[in-house]
């Protein structure tokens, strides 16, 4: 854990709970591709790179979820380098409270004003449209609001949280998603991509990513026919969230209230979009039901 590895002329990545990736821009000069979860992890990806000399210029954020940018304040403060990121994402890494008030729906409460939800405030300095030479970004919408990844000149892509790894997915079974019609979409586009290396964030590195690919959209159908039998009886969506915490398991805390409930929703919203779910408002609660 938080090794470094070469895996192109310019190409390295630390392995880290989120994987980390650095492109060397020159001799000296490098950009990091996302800064890990914590202090900590800044605090270890600093030490690296003065093991090897390397001069933090640029992070790139794929996207503004905590285990992202944990390490940006850390990073910035010890080396003035710039934060790049699109521009919806870069609001939530100048202002990370954002981040639990939308998973939770209004203010969160002080418990969800943790580092798991919200990183410590960074600045970012520019947008995508000004990377480095020599990198490329690929839109990777679904999970969040406008996540990106990265390909280097190597033709190595970093490909954030688009994809997530087989024994997280055979763990918890639900990943976080904010939008699941752009989620399989980006499943579909991914799938084809041609490269020498791809390196999701909480994945292990492979060189064919077909396979991960299928086991993410299987388990997303899988949950939109789960969700499908347990509203063939009309429910609230409290009960709705209990029936698929029991389903696969799944221990609640609170966390996982907001993580898992937050995507359920937009499991419900996809549904109702495409004709597979109903509304009704009785008694003054929204219930939801399967279309017969």
């Amino acid at each position: 854990m938080y090794n470094l590895n070469k895996v192109g002329e310019r190409t390295y990545y630390i392995d880290s709970p989120t994987n980390i990736g650095i492109y060397k821009l020159n001799e000296s000069d490098i950009c990091l591709i996302d800064s890990g979860n914590d202090k900590e992890a800044g605090r270890k990806i600093n030490k690296i790179l003065k093991e090897n000399n390397f001069n933090l210029k640029y992070i790139i954020s794929t996207h503004s979820n905590a285990d992202h940018i944990g390490g940006n304040e850390f990073l910035q403060k010890r080396t003035d380098c710039k934060i790049i990121s699109t521009e919806i994402e870069n609001l939530f890494i100048k202002y990370p409270i954002l981040e639990p008030s939308f998973l939770y729906g209004g203010y969160p409460i002080k418990s969800l004003r943790n580092k798991f939800l919200m990183a410590k405030e960074s600045n970012p300095t520019d947008t995508i449209e000004n990377l480095p030479k020599g990198l490329e970004y690929i839109k990777l919408g679904g999970h969040f609001f406008d996540m990106i990844g990265i390909k280097t000149s190597d033709n190595v892509y970093f490909l954030a949280d688009c994809v997530f790894g087989e024994n997280i997915i055979k763990k918890y079974h639900i990943s976080f998603i904010y939008n699941v019609d752009e989620f399989l979409k980006t499943l579909d586009f991914v799938e084809n991509l041609e490269g020498n290396l791809f390196i999701p964030s909480h994945a292990p590195i492979c060189e064919d990513i077909k396979p991960l690919v299928k086991i993410n959209r299987d388990k997303v159908h899988e949950i939109i026919e789960t969700i499908l039998r347990i509203c063939e009886e009309e429910l609230i969506f409290e009960d709705i969230l209990q029936k698929l915490f029991i389903h696969y398991d799944l221990k609640m805390d609170l966390n996982q209230y907001v993580l898992i409930g937050n995507t359920l929703k937009s499991y419900l919203s996809y549904l109702y979009d495409n004709e597979k779910l109903e509304i009704e408002f009785k008694e003054s609660k929204l219930y939801w039901k399967t279309k017969s």
